[in-house]
């Protein structure tokens, strides 16, 4: 074990004092071969080289005593992926996250509207609990009866404290079975089922009465702002000139996507600006083509991010109105970054506000009518408010 420590160091130096002098365009003059005496670095680096002594040190110290120690031959691979999903998690974000090639891609699937799984959506709550937002219809998820609210403990008896680990733990191929303990009103139960190939459909429609029409956004993927249009216009042929949008239990997605709809539904203004930790604001603002339909939002407790822009900006504008129960409050932006080898950072880099002003994230947006609803309502008191307001206005 020791000549392989020593291999390894002497490789580490190596590769180390090359990729410095690659990266910084600086001359490494060594002496008596790399493990020499002297290495002589140029006077203006040799700060940065201090700096990633006092900042790695410790770091090197634990790889080598686990190198050596550990009970068994440790994978370097999973020391090196563990080192940077541990950096990510110091930051106690759960939203942000290192995520392998394999992860990114599973990731970025689901983004798109096409994964293999079982069918929900979930996120992380202010006490750390994994949330599924909804289930999608015609999937495993919604077979086995699993619904918004429920609360995930483990995946096939492993507890996971990442969201993008649970996330891929859930995923996987087609067919593969996979076993959920999830939490509901204090009592546990477990569900086994097959994961199925799952394209999402993330835009429905109907007509409630004579000239109201009803669409419902499960989530905001590639398609979602076109799917959008695309059923208004058919809602409009069949005579509707009110709508009403159902933003309940929809957990986010594209940020784009919602935007575009904002775009759509709104008249000239700000939908939302972005603020990073410099105080610099981006802001994303609509034109004065706008629709002429009234519309009412159906929002709840697991209405989130992208679903939050939308309805932020709905309230602040005044022209169309909110009905449901506070929303969930995720007012932060991730952007992801794919590394050479496949792997990828998503970091929480941005909050986003409404248009005038008011905070979204960990507070939420409360609605303009507040109606409660009950799991034994037999009717939807939220949707026939809504309708009810529209049939006024």
């Amino acid at each position: 074990m020791q000549m392989k420590k020593q291999s390894f160091t002497i490789l580490l130096i190596a590769v180390f004092l090359a990729g410095c002098a690659a990266a910084l365009g600086s001359v490494l003059l060594v002496e008596k071969g790399v493990i020499g005496e002297t290495v002589k670095v140029a006077k203006d680096k040799y700060g940065y080289y201090q700096q990633l002594d006092q900042r790695y040190a410790k770091l090197n110290q634990l790889y080598d005593d686990i190198t050596v120690n550990y009970y068994k031959e440790p994978k370097v691979e999973d020391l090196e992926t563990g080192m940077y999903k541990g950096l990510v998690a110091g930051l106690g974000d759960p939203y942000s996250a290192y995520m392998t090639s394999k992860e990114f891609q599973s990731w970025n699937d689901q983004v798109l509207g096409e994964f293999e799984g079982i069918g929900i959506n979930f996120s992380m709550n202010s006490d750390g609990e994994f949330v599924i937002l909804s289930s999608i219809p015609n999937t495993p998820a919604e077979a086995a009866g699993l619904r918004a609210g429920d609360r995930i403990l483990a995946v096939d008896g492993k507890m996971f404290s990442d969201v993008d680990l649970l996330s891929s733990a859930i995923k996987g191929k087609a067919g593969t079975k996979v076993s959920i303990i999830y939490e509901r009103n204090g009592k546990q139960k477990e569900v086994s089922m097959k994961r199925a190939k799952i394209v999402t459909q993330t835009v429905t429609g109907k007509m409630l009465k004579k000239n109201i029409g009803y669409i419902a956004l499960s989530s905001f993927e590639e398609h979602t702002a076109e799917d959008f249009k695309a059923q208004v216009s058919a809602l409009e042929k069949k005579g509707a000139e009110n709508l009403v949008i159902d933003l309940r239990d929809n957990g986010g997605g594209l940020m784009n996507s919602g935007v575009e709809i904002a775009d759509y539904l709104l008249g000239e203004g700000t939908i939302t600006y972005l603020q990073d930790r410099q105080g610099r604001k981006e802001y994303i603002s609509s034109d004065k083509n706008a629709t002429d339909l009234q519309c009412a939002f159906l929002v709840n407790e697991n209405t989130a991010s992208t679903s939050e822009i939308l309805a932020a900006a709905v309230k602040d504008d005044g022209t169309h109105f909110l009905v449901g129960t506070t929303t969930f409050g995720k007012g932060i932006v991730q952007s992801s970054q794919q590394r050479q080898d496949g792997s990828a950072l998503k970091l929480t880099t941005m909050q986003y506000f409404s248009p005038k002003g008011h905070v979204i994230h960990e507070k939420g947006i409360k609605p303009d009518y507040v109606v409660k609803a009950d799991e034994k309502d037999k009717q939807d008191k939220q949707l026939n408010k809504a309708v009810q307001v529209l049939e006024t206005k």
